[in-house]
């Protein structure tokens, strides 16, 4: 079963890119006594997340921080180099960009997704949530092969 709304996230260590290279982030850093704006993809650079997902976050940033969210975080079932690199490309300096390398928070909160079809393996599925100070809020799961209830303008609508 999946994380549901009301349910607190679990405890969970990203990789994020800093100045001095990778570096750990916990749950408790992302989300501890925040609400952020949360959504995950199933690959960088793929067509959906780098042409509309993270795109529409980046330029929404401001008018969802108009509607009381503190952070925008993009995470991915990819290595911190390749999410360092794909929030470079896509001009996100609003959006942090976490590494879920192995895949063990989307295992966690029951949201991976079997990429092996595609030649892409275990990923997550493509999903936005509203977490307060790492409790969900809002959860907007999106189904297989779709892109609208995970989108910025969705979440917008919502708040």
């Amino acid at each position: 079963m999946s994380i549901q709304e009301g349910d607190k996230l679990p405890d969970a260590t990203f990789m994020k890119m800093g100045p001095d290279g990778p570096q750990p982030v916990n749950t408790a850093d992302v989300f501890g006594g925040k609400r952020v704006a949360f959504f995950a993809v199933p690959g960088a650079f793929t067509p959906t997340c780098s042409a509309k997902h993270l795109p529409g976050f980046v330029e929404k940033s401001a008018l969802l921080k108009a509607r009381g969210i503190d952070e925008i975080a993009c995470v991915s079932v990819n290595d911190v180099f390749v999410m360092g690199a794909w929030g470079e490309a896509a001009g996100s300096a609003d959006v942090d960009m976490l590494a879920d390398g192995n895949g063990e928070f989307a295992k966690a909160i029951g949201l991976e997704l079997d990429g092996s079809g595609f030649g892409m393996g275990q990923r997550s599925q493509r999903y936005a949530m509203v977490v307060d100070d790492g409790t969900v809020e809002r959860l907007f799961i999106e189904a297989p092969g779709e892109f609208k209830v995970s989108s910025a303008e969705h979440m917008l609508a919502q708040l």
